[in-house]
């Protein structure tokens, strides 16, 4: 654990992780300063400028991995991403907890595990390097980063209205939208399941159960999405 007199040098292991090495140390430990600490200066300041970077980096990266998207779509892509849940996972994966400077209730109280004060540290550490450096450099570690947590362009799963997503898909290149057709529907009235099929300009793409009509559509599209996204094409 990182300690602001003695363990700089264990920034490192950081830095190796971030891909990213600091000119100046001292800026990387604000960052890692939670307010809670007895310290001249805390990473307040440096959150709110990594929020507003982040969430533009986030936009542009989404906005280039997938062209075929809509503004709908990618909004709700982003969103599932710049938010305290997504970023307290990307900070536990860079494992910026253990580099938290506490106060000792906090350290008793488990800070270096709480959402809300990973998430904040993860975006004062993007506001420091955005500071040092420049938005390319925020960019490419952050690129990196979500190519590393979500393989595959596996980022359509962040996206829970798959319905939507197809759709914008299918029309951008296709000219056409999905029709869904309930195939069969089964069990008592009070727990039904439904079997419904997904098409594409007169093609079958993809079935799916749920137990709504809704839920049997989105997980039609889901599937239909997955081909998509490993075959290039429907």
């Amino acid at each position: 654990m990182c300690d602001n007199q003695t363990d700089i040098k264990q920034l490192e292991i950081l830095e190796q992780k971030l891909g990213y090495c600091f000119q100046n140390k001292k800026r990387l430990l604000e960052a890692l300063t939670h307010r809670s600490h007895k310290s001249a200066n805390n990473n307040e300041r440096l959150e709110f400028l990594g929020d507003a970077v982040l969430d533009l980096v986030i936009a542009d990266f989404l906005f280039e991995k997938f062209p075929q998207l809509q503004e709908g779509s990618l909004s709700k892509m982003r969103a599932a991403i710049v938010n305290e849940k997504s970023f307290s996972q990307l900070a536990q994966h860079l494992g910026i907890g253990d580099f938290l400077l506490l106060s000792n209730a906090e350290e008793n109280n488990n800070g270096r595990k709480k959402p809300s004060i990973l998430s904040d540290t993860f975006e004062a550490i993007f506001g420091a390097i955005y500071l040092e450096s420049n938005i390319v450099a925020v960019k490419k570690i952050i690129s990196t980063l979500l190519e590393n947590i979500y393989p595959d362009s596996n980022l359509y799963n962040l996206n829970t209205d798959h319905k939507t997503t197809l759709q914008e898909l299918t029309q951008a290149h296709y000219g056409e939208v999905p029709t869904y057709l309930i195939l069969n529907t089964t069990g008592p009235d009070h727990k039904k399941v439904f079997e419904v099929s997904v098409s594409i300009c007169g093609k079958e793409i993809a079935k799916a159960t749920g137990n709504s009509k809704k839920k049997a559509q989105q997980n039609a599209a889901e599937i239909a999405l997955h081909c998509f996204k490993t075959k290039g094409s429907l």
